[in-house]
């Protein structure tokens, strides 16, 4: 082997403009969402007793949270991709831990969360980012060594019976949103690894079926859809959340009241700092912030497909596409019910609503992006395996 193919293989990836620019984007939402989770949430906080006991919790996830992005922006995805399968293992029986009858925590009527001494945990926010690895990881072991596709048996036969389980798991939670954020990660998956789009759209078709099925069954959220089509109407009932996030962003005007000076947060717009803090932001920076944080998305939607189509065909391209597909497909899921374009599904808007498993999971998605980032395909830093040298 000669010297500069060993230097060329031992030197760390540098980083791209690409990776760069992501890792500017996923501060600067990071920064503004512990700045609105304070705002948001401090309300809510000094009447528990506690002013910035929630900013706090956040800041304290965010210490956590900055060290595992830089961690999966530099460790190698092979080594992920051994840790996958035991990752997967332990988050569907954390998944069982929290149906246990006293063992998970209950808030607003859902049981979501499992308690470490003073601190607790969502164990499905970790499961969007478990399933992600083991399903790429899986396909890849399956790739053709002929350069085709996968066959459709390929791709749908480990998909289909996990993601069933792990919905089952999280719907009798019950969590209709975190369901349907797992279904888009595997969709996507499936999309980018090449199922025929036929096949993707009878997917999404049966999806949406299943989806109407589970709404109808319960009544809590057959009223979230009677207070999505009709809030004016229940304006006092379930249409008070919309119609509440409604005065909000138009008491914002073009600037904002001004941070801190939210209105709404004082027990007209429920969940200020989770479901509904796009609201807050649209009510104390206004519109042009409101525009500002979703072109924030816009951005890491064009870096990360940008990252997707430069990377190596593969777990890298895999990855890369899938988690620009969660991340901002969950943000435009979180405003699009804040102004009233889609019920309310309890979806969080990553990185800026308040919520510790959460923030910790995204920025740690978000740091595989960026890992994809600095490795394109044709980057001549990257020296290729011996098979594919040969």
């Amino acid at each position: 082997m000669s010297a500069d193919v060993r230097s060329a293989r031992d030197a760390p990836p540098r980083w791209p403009g690409v990776a760069i620019t992501l890792t500017l984007v996923t501060v600067l939402l990071l920064l503004l969402g512990l700045l609105m989770s304070f705002s948001a949430s401090i309300v809510d906080a000094a009447q528990a007793g506690d002013a910035f006991g929630t900013f706090r919790r956040q800041a304290m996830w965010a210490a956590l949270a900055v060290p595992t992005f830089f961690l999966a922006a530099r460790i190698p995805l092979a080594r992920l991709r051994t840790a996958s399968w035991p990752f997967l293992g332990g988050v569907t029986v954390l998944l069982a831990l929290v149906l246990v009858p006293g063992v998970g925590l209950t808030r607003f009527g859902a049981t979501r969360w499992l308690g470490v001494g003073g601190l607790s945990f969502q164990p499905s926010e970790l499961a969007k980012l478990a399933l992600l690895l083991w399903l790429a990881d899986v396909l890849q072991r399956k790739r053709p060594t002929d350069g085709t596709l996968h066959t459709t048996p390929h791709l749908l036969v480990p998909a289909v019976p996990v993601l069933l389980v792990l919905a089952l798991l999280v719907m009798l939670q019950p969590d209709l949103g975190t369901t349907i954020l797992l279904a888009l990660i595997v969709g996507a998956i499936l999309f980018v690894e090449g199922l025929r789009l036929r096949l993707l759209a009878g997917a999404v078709a049966l999806g949406a079926a299943a989806v109407t099925a589970l709404v109808l069954a319960a009544p809590y959220r057959v009223a979230r859809i009677r207070g999505w089509l009709f809030a004016e109407q229940y304006p006092q009932a379930e249409g008070f959340q919309l119609m509440q996030s409604w005065v909000a962003l138009g008491s914002g005007g073009w600037f904002g009241l001004g941070l801190g000076s939210s209105r709404a947060k004082w027990n007209f717009v429920p969940n200020p700092e989770t479901d509904f803090v796009f609201a807050i932001v649209g009510e104390e920076l206004g519109f042009v912030g409101a525009v500002g944080l979703l072109l924030l998305f816009l951005v890491l939607l064009f870096l990360g497909l940008h990252a997707a189509v430069n990377a190596r065909p593969g777990l890298e391209r895999t990855v890369a596409f899938t988690v620009t597909v969660w991340v901002v497909g969950q943000a435009f899921v979180n405003v699009g019910t804040v102004i009233g374009l889609l019920p309310i599904t309890g979806v969080t808007l990553p990185l800026v609503s308040a919520g510790g498993t959460s923030l910790l999971v995204t920025m740690a998605a978000l740091g595989l992006l960026v890992n994809v980032a600095r490795r394109p395909a044709g980057d001549a830093g990257t020296v290729p395996a011996e098979g594919a040298r040969r």
